[in-house]
């Protein structure tokens, strides 16, 4: 049965860093929640305080309705598929997913049962007798899933499971990991550094920079909609441009009016965040929000180019689908959708 987790100004130090700082938090049940953030901002303690494995020195954790703050982790009823993967060489694969089973004096023929539904639902079936170092690193991550998923855990946890991984094999589980969660109905909280894996599979994410998370939102509300200078930028390549709102509702801005959706007051200064995918080159300006420039540099790479395009000395990153601007040195307008344009206030 699917169960939310609940953080409630939940608080850690090492000595003098702050690694949490008074997150409050709520996963849905049956949610894959994803903590992303640069090394160090926290997401790893974060998921190991929900494990148990690291005390808070301040604020609750719920799973479900029960405070499992100070409750050993052993009792909680969660599972963890580490980065290591953490499999005893020497059992099979059968026996490593029984493990837990085993620890909790299950009957035999109910462990026969459900290391075979585990086995079957990450599609290792007809490896249950192979050795651990017989397996590929894919394989091995399978089997780790499984020996999670086996003991029925209330809360999935993963820390990074794919990082060891080549970047074909983890495209591939990454969408295994998302059918298993999906059909064992399983609240999971992911943590990974890598945003396209965070985007691709989860249903929320949480942006976590120096302990404190900075905004939570669908994968399409943190990529387009970015609430500040800092997430946008994490997301992937943007392009900052400053200026000032203008009394017609445009942003006045080094490079000229631009246009976005819902501007807020006049006179405020902000930061606009474009990403390079969406602006669109054309021989001939649009009708509105279409900057003149040059292109400097085009690096091709078969489905887009990577342009630099110059304005006014400027530099701004522009991605082109099917790529016909390929001129070192021509010139060409840029043009962006004011839906297009973030404004950022921080």
């Amino acid at each position: 049965m699917s169960i939310p987790v609940r953080l409630q100004g939940v608080a850690k130090r090492f000595e003098s860093a702050v690694a949490l700082d008074h997150v409050d938090l709520r996963i849905e049940p049956g949610e894959m929640f994803f903590l992303l953030g640069p090394s160090g901002c926290g997401k790893t303690t974060l998921l190991r305080c929900i494990a148990g494995f690291v005390t808070p020195d301040e604020g609750r954790i719920f799973l479900g309705d029960a405070d499992v703050t100070r409750q050993p982790a052993h009792l909680r009823n969660t599972a963890m598929v580490f980065q290591s993967y953490a499999l005893w060489p020497h059992r099979t694969v059968a026996g490593n997913v029984a493990f837990g089973l085993e620890e909790r004096k299950t009957p035999r023929a109910e462990i026969k049962r459900r290391v075979e539904e585990a086995l079957a639902a990450v599609r290792m079936s007809d490896l249950a007798e192979r050795r651990i170092t017989q397996l590929s690193g894919g394989q091995q991550q399978r089997v780790a899933l499984a020996r999670a998923l086996v003991v029925r855990p209330r809360c999935l946890l993963l820390d990074e499971p794919l990082s060891n991984l080549d970047a074909k094999l983890r495209v591939e589980l990454r969408s295994e990991i998302r059918r298993v969660c999906r059909e064992s109905q399983l609240t999971s909280i992911y943590v990974t550094h890598d945003q396209k894996e965070a985007l691709s599979i989860a249903d929320r994410i949480a942006v976590l920079d120096k302990g404190r998370i900075r905004q939570v939102g669908t994968p399409e509300e943190i990529h387009r909609r970015s609430a500040t200078k800092f997430v946008a930028g994490f997301m992937g390549e943007t392009n900052f441009i400053p200026g000032v709102i203008t009394a017609n509702a445009t942003v006045a801005t080094s490079l000229g009016e631009i246009e976005a959706a819902n501007p807020g007051p006049s006179g405020d200064r902000v930061t606009l965040s474009i990403r390079p995918e969406s602006w669109r080159l054309r021989a001939e300006p649009e009708s509105r929000n279409c900057i003149k420039g040059r292109i400097d540099q085009s690096v091709y790479l078969g489905e887009m180019a990577e342009h630099t395009f110059l304005v006014e000395g400027r530099e701004l990153k522009i991605y082109e689908m099917n790529p016909r601007f390929l001129s070192t040195g021509r010139e060409a307008y840029a043009c962006v959708s004011p839906e297009d344009v973030m404004i950022l206030r921080e």
